[in-house]
């Protein structure tokens, strides 16, 4: 049986800016928050490296934001970077009130620096500050009587009042899945809130957890919202090379701390492809380690830290070096095998400072969102910041613009009359591995003409067969995931092929070079009604 429910305000992920929010909004607020699995199930809980943020006497925000905006090959919006590093401290400084232990190193917070950044600005938890921000939400928002924490509920789609054939759309809810009872339910609420995550499950390799399948981003375009820059995907350097490690980062805190990335014969390469050697931003540092696998034919590289002391590993890095040893590999004697992988996604729903959407009552906060920080690579530790302070933002303007939900007429129950095929399992899991190895391929590190077309013309023919499903099959996790990655897929590919450039992350060997004018490519839905 469905059921129908009503808040103030619907939260559709769990992470560092959905939990932020929630804690950020009055205790008069009747709140959800869903997550697709547990709680920590997310990015955020997975983040090793830190939080940036402008902390001490010998950093400037004005060196911040230039070491943003270089790592973003001049297309991040330079409002959106002043905003973000502008509210930085107050950010970390809210974490410490909710309890969060960042590392100290004697009376001071222990400051680290990664790729990119020309001070030591990342305030962590050790290698494992996601995990420590992650918890500390969570038991936050526990405390509060007025926060609903969902579990197993993943959004099937946003309801708008065009949708229900109404004038003057806005967005006042959402059909949820519960994965429990098999249902789909109604959430009615004033405002709705996508913070979803990125989309880097649409890779055969990634360093995200399952759930990063693009699914507010799929959702908001087709209640009619733009998107933008989705060509710009992040491929972390260094992941975890072996058969037993799924989706296990190394974090860029490695490199550093002095860790030297070595080819299969111990010779260092990076300072061949840029004078900052290891910490070169994550975009050359990847595209460095591809072009030496794919010249040496080898399957992995290497990413040496064993010359450190090993108290000093041991103590900065002590969940890498468990999860290492755990597979026989001891980082303290010897190197660790790396390859790239999908990690981060720059672009996504169009959004203001404030977190809005172009749907009225739809707010998008997070790596789901595009506020312009991050332009064409993002730099190291800014995405848990831009969490946090559009999370504040967007709760403000919450609170000062609530959206009461008025009189509506009743939103008609989600139709489960659908069969399920008895091969829909089968078919879902294939399309998938398709799907992920075809953008591998074709819409990666290294992109052509050829190979977008070709991606193009499979991912159109992947939708059609989708859309079949879709009408026939019972909704379920997978079908959802499958559907939201075919959507993004297509963006992503569409935004690729109109750059005709290399720029950050996107680089075409058709177009080697960066154009005069930075631009950005901007998506909007051709079916969508702008009055």
């Amino acid at each position: 049986m469905s059921n129908e429910f009503q808040y103030d305000v619907l939260i559709i992920g769990s992470g560092a800016a959905g939990l932020g929010l929630a804690l950020k909004l009055p205790d008069s607020y009747k709140i959800a928050v869903l997550s697709k699995a547990k709680l920590t199930s997310g990015s955020t809980y997975q983040a090793q490296g830190g939080v940036a943020a402008v902390l001490d006497d010998g950093d400037s925000t004005e060196a911040h934001i230039q070491d943003t905006i270089t790592a973003g090959a001049n297309l991040s919006r330079q409002d959106a970077v002043a905003f973000t590093v502008e509210h930085g401290k107050e950010s970390i400084d809210w974490l410490v009130e909710q309890g969060v232990p960042f590392t100290r190193e004697g009376d001071e917070y222990h400051l680290t620096k990664e790729g990119g950044h020309s001070h030591r600005r990342i305030i962590h938890s050790a290698d494992a500050t996601g995990q420590a921000i992650q918890q500390t939400l969570i038991e936050q928002a526990r405390a509060r009587n007025n926060i609903d924490l969902l579990e197993n509920c993943i959004a099937v789609d946003l309801i708008t009042r065009h949708k229900l054939n109404l004038p003057e759309n806005r967005c006042i809810g959402a059909y949820v899945l519960n994965h429990d009872s098999g249902h789909v339910d109604v959430f009615k609420a004033g405002s709705t809130v996508l913070a979803t995550g990125g989309v880097s499950k649409a890779y055969l390799y990634t360093s995200n957890p399952d759930g990063a399948s693009g699914d507010g981003i799929a959702m908001a375009w087709r209640a009619g919202c733009r998107v933008g820059n989705l060509e710009f995907n992040q491929f972390h350097p260094t992941c975890l090379y072996h058969p037993q490690a799924k989706s296990f980062l190394i974090s860029e805190a490695v490199r550093g701390e002095g860790g030297k990335l070595r080819l299969p014969n111990g010779k260092r390469f990076m300072d061949k492809f840029d004078p900052r050697g290891e910490l070169a931003p994550r975009d050359i540092v990847a595209r460095a380690i591809d072009h030496e696998m794919k010249r040496l034919g080898c399957d992995c590289l290497f990413l040496d830290i064993s010359h450190k002391p090993d108290s000093f590993i041991k103590q900065h890095f002590p969940t890498i070096y468990e999860r290492c040893l755990k597979y026989g590999i001891d980082i303290t004697k010897e190197a660790i095998p790396v390859v790239p992988a999908a990690h981060y996604t720059c672009g996504g729903i169009m959004v203001n400072q404030h977190g809005m959407s172009d749907v009225e009552g739809l707010y998008a906060i997070g790596e789901t969102s595009f506020t312009g920080l991050h332009g064409a690579n993002r730099l190291a530790s800014n995405s848990l910041l831009e969490c946090l302070v559009y999370a504040s933002s967007a709760a403000s303007h919450i609170i000062s613009h609530n959206h009461p939900l008025g009189e509506l007429p009743a939103i008609p129950a989600w139709d489960e009359s659908q069969v399920t095929d008895s091969d829909e399992d089968v078919i879902i899991a294939h399309n998938w591995d398709e799907l992920r190895r075809f953008m591998w391929d074709y819409v990666g590190i290294v992109r052509t003409n050829k190979r977008l077309q070709r991606a193009k013309h499979r991912v159109d023919l992947l939708q059609q067969e989708i859309g079949e499903y879709y009408s026939n099959y019972k909704v379920s996790r997978d079908l959802l995931e499958l559907r939201n990655l075919a959507v993004v897929a297509d963006l992503i590919i569409r935004s690729a092929m109109r750059r005709q450039e290399s720029r950050g992350l996107h680089y075409t060997l058709d177009y080697p070079e960066s154009g005069l004018e930075a631009r950005d490519t901007i998506l909007t839905p051709i079916n969508y009604d702008w009055r």
